[in-house]
């Protein structure tokens, strides 16, 4: 893996905007792209979690994409979601996502059988899915909405493959996060998925981190990696302490119902999430916006 290849900064999982009728809410979403690629943002995630990539269809998966790559037009590094369950499935939207111009493609464990997937299994699964990609691919541990929590031992067999770049692990554990830096090959990044654990992480040796709270705050979110680096590390700590309560708010306490009340609240373009997802309610959706008051995360348009 070449050094320019390798994923590191801060980049926001996207949510994707739809309209009245349920359908995609391309000029929203344009609206809210357009924005991004002139943030402090390393980059962005299209079809994350945040950006209910369940809950959409091919043809959807590939406009957002096709959209967001003439949004951003180079001046951030573009990601993609194509993840599905079965390894051909993978394989292709994989190849159609990279023919739209990622640079990355992002790609979540399997799960509906996790049961019968072993280790023999992922290894097998993720060497395809490289082997068969344009661009470089990173692993994708979501193991609150998968299940799946694949062992340090299988992404350092994996680091060795030229065309996997990194992985993005959710999971929070520290000690983990450290295993993985570790055993990996080198020029393999280790990102964190959220920005409840930026610092720590920055500090154990990861590349940067995916961060739902990017969507909202990406300043305080690359604040708290450029202090890192500039070794200020009490600065560093006081704004990953006033990133917890607010991103909290947008990922476990409301999820991305919480995410697009946000969004909605400073300024960009939320709405609802696509059901069977709900809506905050009002008072949820005032919660949202005292906390983000307090963690002085005003409007950014």
């Amino acid at each position: 893996m070449t050094a320019e290849r390798v994923p590191a900064g801060v980049f926001a999982p996207v949510a994707t905007t739809f309209g009245d009728d349920g359908g995609l809410d391309l000029e929203a979403f344009h609206t809210n792209l357009s924005w991004y690629a002139t943030s402090p943002l390393d980059g962005v995630v299209i079809l994350g979690s945040n950006g209910e990539s369940a809950l959409l269809e091919t043809d959807e998966k590939l406009r957002l994409i096709e959209a967001g790559v003439a949004v951003v037009g180079g001046q951030k590094t573009v990601m993609a979601g194509t993840g599905l369950e079965s390894t051909r499935a993978t394989i292709d939207l994989t190849r159609r996502a990279a023919a739209l111009g990622i640079d990355y493609a992002l790609i979540v464990t399997p799960h509906y059988y996790k049961p019968k997937y072993d280790h023999a299994a992922y290894l097998a699964h993720y060497r395809a899915v490289a082997d068969a990609s344009p661009v470089p691919i990173l692993i994708y541990i979501m193991t609150t909405y998968t299940g799946v929590d694949l062992s340090t031992a299988l992404v350092a067999e994996l680091s060795g493959h030229p065309n996997i770049a990194g992985v993005k692990d959710s999971g929070g554990n520290a000690p983990k996060v450290a295993e993985m830096v570790a055993r990996a090959a080198p020029g393999f990044g280790v990102l964190a998925g959220s920005a409840s654990f930026l610092y720590p992480a920055l500090c154990l040796g990861a590349t940067g981190g995916i961060l739902a709270l990017g969507n909202i705050a990406p300043g305080l979110c690359k604040e708290i990696e450029t202090c890192f680096k500039a070794g200020d590390h009490d600065e560093a700590r006081r704004l990953q302490q006033r990133a917890l309560a607010p991103n909290a708010a947008v990922t476990t306490q409301f999820g991305i119902a919480g995410l697009k009340a946000a969004m909605d609240a400073v300024g960009l373009r939320g709405g609802k999430p696509r059901p069977p997802l709900e809506p905050l309610n009002e008072r949820d959706a005032s919660e949202v916006r005292r906390i983000l008051g307090e963690a002085e995360i005003g409007p950014v348009v």
